[in-house]
């Protein structure tokens, strides 16, 4: 068997304190999109591109261009958080708190616009996701996602087969790592869904003050990530 490690030493952006914040904001973002700005997803990008093909193949090429263009936008994302991390090697912030802060601004941005600018609130949230997806791929050292649910739960359930067949401890604490960012995302669209109904268009600032706590820990010194 495995000796389970007591901590994991890393960066404060793979700290399960920074990944709660950001997997809270991911499950918020995707249900403000959808129940708020026409039914479109900020993150589920599968979705948006089964949506896309049923459009394609009826004609209909207005809801055709409302999901293109996430999608396009995403794409985009992930370029931008690449062009960041090259081009920031020698900023005194972390290449990672650099596309924080830029989520944050854009995000802040589309709580200024109004329903008639759906298409454009779309595409700047899933921009945001996207960067926020490439940056922070770890938590603990295991490879997740904050913004998405499917390979997390792949991953949970691997490693929870992986406890059973062998009473490996590592592989229960990996399992419950997954499970516990799936209850986050779960309880951010939850309260993205609550809130939209209230809030309305304004909804997406409270995921720029998740997303700000994030960014907020990730100055706490390195040595912080293995508590």
């Amino acid at each position: 068997m495995k000796p389970l490690p007591l901590h994991h030493r890393g960066q404060m952006s793979e700290s399960f304190f920074t990944v709660l914040f950001l997997s809270l904001s991911g499950g918020l973002q995707d249900a403000y999109t959808y129940l708020g700005r026409g039914g479109v997803f900020a993150n589920a990008q599968t979705g948006n591109i089964v949506f896309m093909g049923q459009a394609l193949l009826t004609g209909d090429w207005s809801r055709l261009l409302r999901y293109l263009i996430p999608v396009a936008a995403f794409a985009l994302g992930v370029a931008a958080a690449e062009l960041i991390r090259a081009g920031s090697r020698n900023a005194r912030l972390h290449w990672r708190q650099i596309v924080l802060a830029v989520e944050i601004l854009l995000l802040f941005g589309v709580g200024f616009l109004p329903a008639s600018f759906n298409l454009v609130a779309n595409a700047l949230v899933s921009f945001s996701c996207a960067m926020q997806v490439q940056a922070f791929r770890k938590v603990h050292g295991y490879p997740f996602s904050s913004t998405m649910c499917i390979g997390n739960l792949r991953s949970g359930m691997e490693s929870l087969v992986a406890w059973l067949r062998a009473r490996d401890r590592l592989a229960l604490r990996k399992a419950a790592h997954y499970f516990a960012v799936i209850a986050l995302f779960a309880l951010g669209a939850g309260i993205g869904a609550r809130c939209v109904s209230l809030a309305g268009m304004r909804t997406i600032w409270l995921s720029c003050l998740l997303l700000a706590a994030g960014l907020g820990m990730m100055f706490f010194p390195e040595e912080a990530a293995s508590h």
